[in-house]
């Protein structure tokens, strides 16, 4: 039957010509074409599955039955197309044939380890029942050859079921570790053997009072085997009645011949490399050691990665007390080993030499050792194992699949990652095994060419649904799981908790109460009775939870006696823990976060008002794990946000508490984007008068709203910010100094547009200065101050710009002119704004000043500073009126603006550190001397701020007891203890800020 072109192709033919004169070869005579055409779509390299299947057939006539077979050629072909080397393995063995006559189960089940030892023993004829050393009757070429085909033939066996897998994502854990038992088989064999051999150099007494074990590394001893792998291995050995150099030499003779039959050349290729150097002192160390020279060396001289590697140690060849005697050796040095100094460190920088030492030209193929590849999940998984497993003993396993199970139960990885771990993980191990099995060569790259890639993506289309000989899905969800295993990898193998976790001992780590009381009290807590009970809270009971709070506690305790109240810090810890309760995200966040956990726990020891806050906002806390989620919302988005809650349609009480709750959450927002230096302090001030603007305008709304149900709108109102709110630089609790201004509509009473803009005005400041429920210490209240206006407090609170325009022509006084220079529109009508800043302008930029005008600013400051200071300060420690500080400089500015805003147009701003720019730029105040008036503005501001942030209560007056002014110091940036730091650093920017200040505000010459 003539098969068509279009059948080939569909099923999975690449060279069309090839296949259709290799189905007329004279060796498939008889057999019926289309339904090998359809049985060969199973293999992934059908081209090659056919190929193979005519080779076989001269060699092995069973092979055409076994391809004519509807039950067993889906099978048989699909290994012939997966494994070029198998399927020579069969013409030189055509007996392994018989695997095939049963189809493959869906279902994978893994042979028992013993067995398969069993059968490699017999293979080589050695008795796998005596209870001496196994001696193998053969030796020689004849015995390898006899080994080595009894390993493929089992090898053959398990790929054959491997392939025939309904999941091979599921079945891989099964594969690594019969490949692992099947390894540990052969190394038995080739033993038996090896001792056999030695009998041609030493005593057979001798040999048989040598006990040797090998031990299993690296994958193997981890049950996670490759098809084709280096097996790492470490020999151990031990005699009682033979001398030391005898008996080492014999270790070495059987450790010699172990290679020599698993790899020599011979006419049955080699398996793998047998690599021991990761032994003691590596290549340059003995092949064998006893078991006291491994503990003297690795209690010595052991490095870190060392240790990483013993993580995987198993005996899996030899003598089995032995090899169990050195796994209990190791056992306490494995989970010790991460309490060694820059024990985590050195971790993560290997792990970046293994990725920086990557040949260019293959990183953008590895499945192994590249960003996102195996290594990434095996290095996380293995500190995190080597970190936390010293007290956890359920963490002790050896295979990357169970260790992430176990890390995911006891909360040291979160569910959602640990599967997206161990999916990926199996992921990019069955891309390895098919790849390896080609050729049966130790690779871990992804095939360069189409043609490999769309190969591969067959081998897979039955367990990741990838379309029929398409490459294009493969690589895709092999750029994805990279991506994804990167940012896993990323996230978990830096996380500080780590790092400080390790510096912990064993005790400290438990949280038992002796050592915990006693760590406490080290750390600086002051009641740490008190503080135990809130650990207990935290970590008592068998949930989750609680489990998640005793990995975290240990460091966290550290970093919240960093602060300046620890025991407050730690109470609030726990208030906040309670308060989210069974939030998923909370302690994972802590856990896995880079930063969060360390922000979090300095804030709450350092701010009574960010812990307030955190309290009444407890969801807020997920800010401290994403920068981008700190940064302050524009006044824009801000507005945005109102308006829609706004739309519908609330009552006015409710509606005002919805601002004054956005408001509030905005404030913690920014509080926590401060401290954490993710805003510096012009964008604090800036963001902090966006939020009081949008909540203006939205009380503004809500005022308008009321009133125009009741009486229509007669005009047009206007919110005009001023002073520090007006520059866009205000602190915490900062009152909005504001000017009201109204313009009635044409025909409407002005009288009556007046009184109306009056009750407006009026309302303003008890829709958002009312208290909230719950209230804190200090409630971030808005006041609205308009004492600013024309005539101050006994000047109408409300006026028409036409009012304005005749006040400020007949009327207006110096001071008012200069209050002018920080007005900016806040809320109401853009179009009123626009023709009050068109009134004003003119009025704070291009006056002429005279020398009596200066004369009376210098009056006016003088007098505010012999009035105004309160009782009994000192001058020095006032921020805001004191000498060389807020005050002095902003006076300054406003000073220079008033002289030269005229001339100089980029003078023209509201704000305090672009108008000392301007200057500097302007060369009215030399550059240098510019710096130093920043310096003290910025510090007295910075200070002002913290001062609220760190004790709940607002304060003009720099701290002078220790905890608040060391609270002070560390929110400003300084390190711990550097309060008198800060308190010079200030003394000096003003003390020079006021010279500069007297030089040319006053005229005064040093």
């Amino acid at each position: 039957m003539q098969i068509s072109t279009r059948q080939l192709i569909s099923s999975g033919f690449d060279d069309l010509k090839r296949a259709k004169r290799f189905l007329e070869d004279q060796e498939l005579e008889g057999i019926d074409h289309a339904a090998l055409v359809r049985h060969l779509a199973y293999a992934a390299d059908p081209d090659q599955a056919l190929l193979a299947l005519i080779r076989i057939i001269p060699h092995a006539p069973a092979a055409l039955d076994l391809a004519k077979n509807a039950p067993t050629a889906p099978g048989f072909l699909r290994l012939l197309g997966a494994s070029d080397a198998l399927a020579n393995f069969l013409i030189r063995a055509p007996e392994a044939l018989e695997i095939f006559e049963k189809p493959a189960p869906a279902e994978i089940v893994g042979r028992d380890g013993q067995q398969l030892r069993a059968q490699m023993l017999r293979a080589v004829g050695a008795d796998p029942a005596s209870g001496i050393p196994p001696v193998a009757t053969v030796s020689g070429e004849e015995a390898y050859r006899t080994l080595r085909v009894a390993y493929r033939t089992a090898l053959l066996s398990l790929a054959h079921r491997d392939l025939g897998a309904a999941d091979a994502l599921a079945a891989m854990p099964v594969v690594g570790r019969e490949l692992a038992d099947l390894a540990a088989a052969a190394l038995d064999g080739a033993l038996a053997i090896s001792r056999a051999e030695a009998a041609g150099r030493f005593e057979a007494q001798d040999i048989a009072e040598v006990r040797l074990a090998v031990i299993g590394m690296g994958k193997c001893g981890a049950s996670e085997l490759n098809y084709v792998s280096d097996v790492d291995v470490i020999y151990v050995h031990s005699s009682e009645g033979l001398e030391e150099q005898l008996a080492l030499g014999i270790a070495r003779e059987l450790a010699t011949g172990i290679s020599r039959a698993i790899d020599a050349p011979g006419i049955e290729p080699g398996l793998w490399e047998v690599d021991a150097n990761l032994r003691p002192e590596g290549k340059d160390g003995a092949l064998s050691r006893t078991l006291e020279s491994h503990a003297a060396y690795y209690a010595r001289w052991a490095a870190s990665w060392e240790f990483q590697a013993l993580l995987k140690a198993r005996a899996i060849a030899g003598d089995a007390e032995l090899g169990a005697a050195y796994e209990a050796m190791v056992a306490p040095l494995i989970w010790n080993s991460s309490e060694r100094e820059g024990f985590v460190e050195s971790v993560q920088r290997m792990r970046r030499r293994v990725t920086a030492n990557i040949k260019p030209a293959e990183l953008a193929h590895q499945l192994k050792l590249g960003p996102g590849g195996l290594r990434d999940v095996e290095f996380t998984v293995q500190l995190l194992q080597l970190v936390h497993g010293r007290i956890d003993e359920t963490l002790r396993v050896r295979s990357t699949t169970g260790a992430i199970a176990a890390l995911s139960l006891a909360g040291y990885i979160g569910r959602d990652d640990a599967a997206k771990f161990d999916d990926s993980y199996r992921f990019l191990r069955v891309l390895e095994h098919r790849i390896q099995l080609v050729n049966l060569r130790r690779t871990h790259q992804m095939p360069h060419k189409e043609y490999g890639q769309r190969v591969l993506a067959r081998a897979l289309r039955s367990t990741l649904g990838v379309e029929l000989s398409t490459a294009a899905g493969l690589l895709a969800r092999w750029g994805e799981t990279k991506r994804l295993v990167r940012q896993l990898h990323e996230r978990i193998f830096y996380r500080p908790l780590l790092s400080n976790a390790s510096n912990l001992s064993a005790d400290e780590v438990r949280l038992s109460p002796e050592a915990a009381q006693s760590r406490l009290r080290a750390l600086g807590y002051i009641d740490p009775k008190a503080a135990m009970r809130h650990i207990e809270a935290l970590t008592g009971g068998m949930r989750r939870r609680a489990s998640l709070q005793r990995q975290l506690l240990p460091v966290l305790l550290g970093w919240i006696a960093e602060g300046v109240d620890p025991d407050a810090g730690l109470l609030g810890f726990r208030r906040l823990s309670e308060s989210l309760g069974e939030s998923h995200w909370y302690l994972g966040m802590l856990r896995d976060s880079k930063g969060a956990a360390e922000r979090l726990c300095k804030m709450l020891s350092n701010s009574r008002f960010v812990t307030d806050l955190l309290e009444v906002s407890p969801e807020s806390t997920a800010w401290l794990g994403d920068d981008k989620l700190l940064r302050p919302l524009s006044y824009e988005a801000l507005s945005t946000e109102i308006s829609s809650k706004l739309k519908r349609n609330l009552a006015p009480e409710q509606a005002i508490r919805l601002i004054r709750v956005i408001r509030r959450r905005e404030i913690l927002r920014i509080a926590l984007a401060d401290g954490a230096a993710v805003v510096d302090l012009e964008q604090m001030g800036r963001a902090l008068a966006d939020n009081d603007r949008a909540a203006v305008r939205g009380a503004l709304e809500v005022a308008q709203r009321t009133e125009f149900a009741v009486n229509p709108q007669l005009g047009e109102f206007l919110v005009v910010a001023m002073g520090r709110q007006g520059g866009h630089e205000i602190g915490y609790c900062s009152d909005a100094d504001v000017l009201f201004v109204q313009r009635a509509f044409d025909g409407a009473d002005p009288q009556a547009a007046q009184e109306q803009a009056i009750r407006i005005a009026t309302s303003l400041g008890p829709l958002l200065g009312r208290p909230m429920v719950p209230a804190i210490q200090a409630e971030p209240r808005l006041e609205i101050d308009a004492a600013l206006r024309p005539e101050g407090k006994s000047g109408p609170l409300v006026r028409s710009l036409d009012a304005y325009a005749e006040y400020y022509r007949r009327w207006s006084q110096l001071w008012e002119q200069q209050a002018l220079l920080r007005a900016t529109p806040m809320a109401g009508s853009e179009e009123l704004g626009v023709d009050f800043m068109a009134l004003v302008d003119p009025l704070r930029y291009e006056q002429h000043m005279g020398p009596e005008q200066v004369t009376e600013i210098r009056r006016i400051k003088a007098r505010v500073e012999a009035e105004r200071l309160p009782r009994g300060a000192e001058p020095e420690r006032h921020l805001k009126l004191g000498r060389g500080s807020l005050s002095d400089v902003e006076w300054l500015v406003q000073l220079m603006q008033l002289q030269h805003a005229k001339v100089h147009p980029e003078l023209r701003t509201t704000s305090t550190l672009p108008a000392l720019a301007a200057i500097a730029e302007a060369e009215i105040i030399p550059a240098d001397e510019v710096e130093l008036l920043e310096q003290a503005w910025s510090l007295a501001s910075r200070i002002r701020s913290a001062g609220l942030i760190c004790t709940g209560r607002i304060s003009d007056v720099l701290p002078k007891s220790w905890r608040d002014m060391e609270a002070v110091a560390r929110w400003c940036g300084y390190a711990p203890g550097e309060a008198s730091v800060m308190e010079d650093d200030y003394f000096k920017a003003t003390r020079r800020a006021r010279q500069v200040f007297e030089r040319y505000f006053y005229g005064f010459e040093d």
